[in-house]
């Protein structure tokens, strides 16, 4: 009898101490952001560490912490290398437990990244790589971009020059998967608007000479030369074009995507006048400038934020949000990303705007002149606002789209 009360006696315990378990386990608060992108190379500027003070500021202004949420910020530098920033990712999924890699400014980069995060259910929040694709073909219930593609950037800065009568143009593009989307969308475009594409030439990442290559858009007579590339390339081919006298030739350069760290280092004398399409300006509105000096204390470099480090910031809260409306983080990738889409998205920088199936953050643009010197009040006022793009144009309808989660 003694035996068997006993044996009771210990069932019981081990009972309790499963049951005081269970709340344990299933509360655990804790979540790792791993921020991958290009530390050190041409897209350095525009995210860089920059991008990793965003983060923190977004998970200091969650508040999770203070209810009791342990939230790490891990970041590596991908150096714009497909296979470099998998083996990151890899590792930081399965060795360090990172939950969700954040911003992978690049596209061929967060491609890759993106296949791997949806086979280890985890999460890819872009912020920086520019391919609508992300949102399109190669959609997953893992990856959300939060705050630019390629089909916004055509549809502001290539549609808005074409009506202005750009109507012949020619591409020097970055031959990687970022510009040949940016090249398709921008084309696409433009013959849609009653233009021409007359050429294109494709140039190496990072390369330091595009005087070839701007010969042959030169060449071609077209009255729009599209620059389908980023960061570095953009302003070093802006400076080349300068050089060979091709603005005052005639030829209109378009820059399909500049960010406000490639004006300042331009600089408004070579930059004045260029025509160019963005998410975010930190000037906008009230909300941007309190936001924006609170970051430029914190940059590294005392730089205002591109709009990859304020779509970043965005994304990063609602992220939070949702780990704070589940309760507990449930390392599941595409649980957490289905309640991002469930929950509106509401912050300081863009206001309110659904989640789309997709993927895609539905917020406007904005169509930006880069103004002359004289009309610059100070340091960092480069940008006058030409047109608003409404979300809905902003981003590809959802009956159009080719990605696979959308029930048409």
């Amino acid at each position: 009898m003694t035996t068997r009360i006993a044996r009771r006696f210990a069932a019981s315990v081990a009972l309790a101490a499963l049951t005081l378990a269970t709340p344990a386990l299933a509360q655990d608060k804790t979540v790792k952001i791993g921020v991958l992108n290009d530390m050190s190379s041409l897209y350095a500027d525009i995210g860089g560490p920059n991008s990793v003070a965003a983060v923190k500021m977004a998970v200091e202004d969650s508040g999770l912490t203070k209810k009791g949420w342990k939230i790490d910020v891990v970041s590596g530098d991908h150096q714009n290398k497909p296979d470099i920033g998998v083996n990151i990712a890899r590792q930081w999924i399965d060795a360090d437990k990172v939950d969700v890699i954040a911003d992978t400014p690049n596209s061929g980069v967060a491609l890759a990244v993106n296949n791997l995060v949806k086979e280890k259910n985890s999460v890819l929040l872009n912020s920086g790589a520019a391919t609508a694709d992300l949102t399109g073909k190669a959609c997953t219930p893992n990856t959300v971009s939060f705050t630019y593609d390629t089909y916004m950037l055509a549809n502001g800065t290539g549609k808005a020059l074409t009506k202005a009568g750009g109507d012949t143009w020619f591409f020097l593009t970055a031959d990687y998967a970022f510009g040949h989307a940016l090249e398709r969308d921008t084309g696409n475009v433009v013959t849609q608007t009653g233009g021409k594409v007359l050429g294109a030439v494709r140039h190496p990442l990072n390369t330091s000479d595009f005087s070839s290559f701007l010969l042959q858009a030169q060449s071609s007579k077209a009255k729009v030369i599209g620059l389908a590339n980023a960061g570095g390339d953009t302003t070093n081919s802006i400076k080349q074009a300068a050089e060979f006298g091709i603005v005052q030739g005639g030829q209109k350069l378009a820059a399909l995507l500049l960010f406000i760290n490639d004006v300042h280092a331009l600089g408004l004398k070579t930059a004045q006048g260029l025509t160019f399409t963005e998410s975010f300006y930190w000037d906008l509105n009230d909300n941007t400038r309190e936001w924006s000096k609170r970051f430029q204390k914190l940059s590294p470099k005392g730089s205002m934020p591109s709009m990859t480090v304020a779509g970043l910031y965005a994304g990063i809260l609602h992220y939070l949000k949702a780990m704070d409306a589940l309760g507990s983080n449930p390392h599941d990738g595409a649980k957490v990303v289905a309640k991002m889409k469930e929950l509106p998205t509401d912050d300081p920088l863009f206001g309110k705007g659904p989640l789309r199936a997709d993927g895609r953050r539905l917020i406007p643009a904005y169509l930006f002149e880069v103004k002359k010197p004289e009309e610059s009040k100070g340091p960092w006022d480069y940008y006058k606002q030409i047109a608003t793009i409404s979300p809905e144009d902003a981003a590809k309808p959802l009956e159009a789209s080719d990605c696979p989660l959308v029930k048409k």
